[in-house]
């Protein structure tokens, strides 16, 4: 039975998001890049730690936090629509290893603003495949947000032609990914949805670090890879729950204030300096997302 005080404030909740105009689709992904980024940080401490021994690490915590998680909601099988599933683990896994691998190998602001062009390929693939409307107006926001991704990035020597390539690869798969999510909708419990990255890169990660590649982690190492593992966790379900409840290419928006964090703490962590170019390229980049989201909002509110 539903618990009517639980119920009373979820609603409270809902109402103060709606004058605030944001939905909880949006909160849920604001919340998840936040996650995602303190990852993104400790991964970039760990440079000496394989990109497929990092996803292995993080399969193994990913896997049993959500065979736990279905047990307890007592959500049984392997969901319904595995094709689809099966192909989000696919995808995402090789967006993780291609984005880790080019994360510990260029500036992390740099790695970060690649990926970034992740919401681009998701809100291109999510019109052409779930038939999602884009109105004019909206690509000229996603183009502002993509010039100041662009501007950001600059022309960083330190970016290798090769990571180059692998992090616009990665940012791709990332957008097919997303869109699999997306095409789930509320079919799936969105643990399941997680789950089957793990289902598919466990195997190919073991078999990677048997075979390969394997490094014994050290001391804080063995914290820092159970860290990783626990804030995907908590992102995936967060970020899984905005694309199922909300339009691909409004979440997606919300994905490049990413960049914000990998700037800081790129600063901050690394000693990586950016200029008044890259100022500008943050300002435009926020400024198309903002833009997006408002007028969103104002459509909805002019069609009821």
């Amino acid at each position: 039975m539903e618990n009517p005080t639980s119920s009373a404030s979820i609603s409270k909740i809902d109402k103060l998001l709606s004058k605030l105009g944001i939905t909880r689709g949006i909160l849920y992904m604001f919340f998840a890049i936040f996650c995602f980024a303190i990852m993104n940080l400790i991964v970039k401490m760990l440079p000496h730690i394989p990109a497929m021994e990092i996803i292995l690490f993080r399969s193994s915590v990913s896997f049993v936090i959500c065979v736990i998680g279905l047990k307890m909601q007592k959500v049984k099988g392997l969901g319904t629509n595995k094709k689809v599933l099966f192909l989000r683990g696919l995808f995402g896994g090789m967006a993780l290893f291609l984005f880790f691998t080019t994360l510990q190998n260029i500036p992390l602001a740099s790695a970060i603003t690649l990926h970034y062009l992740a919401p681009i390929f998701t809100a291109i693939i999510a019109w052409l495949v779930l038939g999602e409307r884009l109105v004019p107006l909206q690509w000229l926001f996603f183009l502002v947000s993509f010039i100041g991704v662009t501007m950001v990035k600059g022309f960083d020597e330190r970016v290798d032609t090769i990571y180059f390539i692998m992090g616009v690869s990665a940012a791709f798969l990332a957008g097919c990914a997303y869109n699999c999510i997306r095409k789930l909708k509320t079919s799936e419990h969105p643990l399941m949805v997680i789950l089957y990255f793990p289902l598919v890169t466990l195997p190919i990660a073991s078999l990677y670090c048997i075979f390969y590649k394997w490094t014994m982690p050290v001391g804080w190492d063995w914290l820092y890879l159970l860290l990783i593992g626990v804030l995907t966790q908590i992102a995936q379900f967060y970020m899984t729950k905005a694309y199922q409840i909300e339009e691909a290419a409004r979440v997606a928006s919300i994905s490049y204030t990413g960049v914000i964090y990998a700037l800081g703490f790129g600063f901050l962590f690394f000693h990586e300096v950016f200029n008044i170019y890259v100022s500008i390229g943050i300002g435009l980049m926020l400024l198309g997302v903002i833009l997006n989201i408002t007028f969103k909002n104002t459509k909805k509110e002019a069609v009821k």
